[in-house]
């Protein structure tokens, strides 16, 4: 076999494998991931099959910690409609505590978030959790800073991401989640 045709081979057998990573990312939905919760015990996403969810990376010594208070709203406020607000508290960006126990506390009495959350996790890079390594694959978007956004449709499918500007109680996140819970 000569040289340019072995390269043929073996760059389409790459093509092969990218494509069907690709495809496999593309069948993934919500629904396929769970996370330990804060509080113990383990916080399933196939529970929530069928609810809008928006799922918010968070940190209690950022400058937008204030947002739980709209995070807490929209899910009071939208949660007969079919919306679960998810918090996932990292410390990726240096602005978390170091515990669950800590970040419960904190979260508790000062916002009274009453949302689910998950434990500690990474949220970007090599480390991050698996539902975040399919956003980046599906969205090539990975959050670039505490309270990064990611909204998912009734079907477990990614409808879009927001920066920590898009405010929970602004009209670009709250038209788009209206949206999604209508469809």
């Amino acid at each position: 076999m000569s040289e340019i045709a072995r390269r043929s081979l073996l760059l389409g057998g790459a093509g092969l494998v990218a494509a069907a990573t690709t495809a496999r990312a593309a069948e993934t939905v919500a629904w396929d991931f769970s996370f330990p919760a804060i509080d113990e015990g383990t916080l399933d996403f196939a529970k929530m099959k069928g609810r809008v969810l928006l799922v918010a990376n968070t940190a209690s010594f950022c400058g937008f910690t204030y947002q739980y208070e709209g995070l807490e709203k929209l899910h009071a406020d939208l949660t007969p409609q079919g919306l679960t607000v998810v918090g996932i508290p990292s410390q990726d960006f240096g602005q978390e505590s170091g515990d669950n126990a800590t970040v419960k506390g904190f979260c508790d009495a000062t916002f009274g978030v009453k949302f689910p959350m998950t434990g500690l996790l990474h949220v970007k890079g090599d480390q991050a959790d698996p539902f975040y390594k399919w956003v980046k694959s599906v969205k090539n978007w990975e959050p670039a800073w505490n309270f990064n956004k990611v909204l998912i449709g009734r079907d477990g499918r990614i409808i879009a991401t927001f920066g920590s500007k898009d405010e929970p109680t602004g009209a670009k996140l709250r038209d788009a989640v209206d949206a999604a819970l209508k469809a």
